[in-house]
């Protein structure tokens, strides 16, 4: 996987590139844990991004979770069909207000 950040003051956007898998998760948590310092506004964006398994749906809950308690929001963009079609399955879509 690969991922690309771009930081404009309080808002936090990352492109994920490949999937996000159990081997790449913890990559995004490194990278989340290294850059949400005094980000209000974070996009995940899945343009690029053709899987998530459910190790990547704990990091995203997570981050959700992370970023509320902290008084921000997050959005994720560009959710492919297949995606979109695991977060209707088990709810998230309701969570990330999609």
């Amino acid at each position: 996987m690969t991922l690309t950040t771009d930081k404009n003051g309080t808002q936090l956007t990352v492109r994920l590139s490949g999937e996000l898998n159990t081997m790449t998760a913890p990559e995004l948590t490194a990278l989340l844990d290294k850059e949400l310092g005094g980000v209000k506004e974070l996009t995940l964006d899945f343009t690029e991004c053709d899987y998530v398994s459910s190790a990547g749906l704990r990091v995203l809950l997570a981050t959700f979770k992370q970023m509320k308690a902290a008084g921000g929001g997050m959005k994720l963009s560009n959710v492919g069909e297949n995606f979109q079609d695991v977060l209707q399955n088990t709810g998230l879509d309701a969570v990330f207000g999609m």
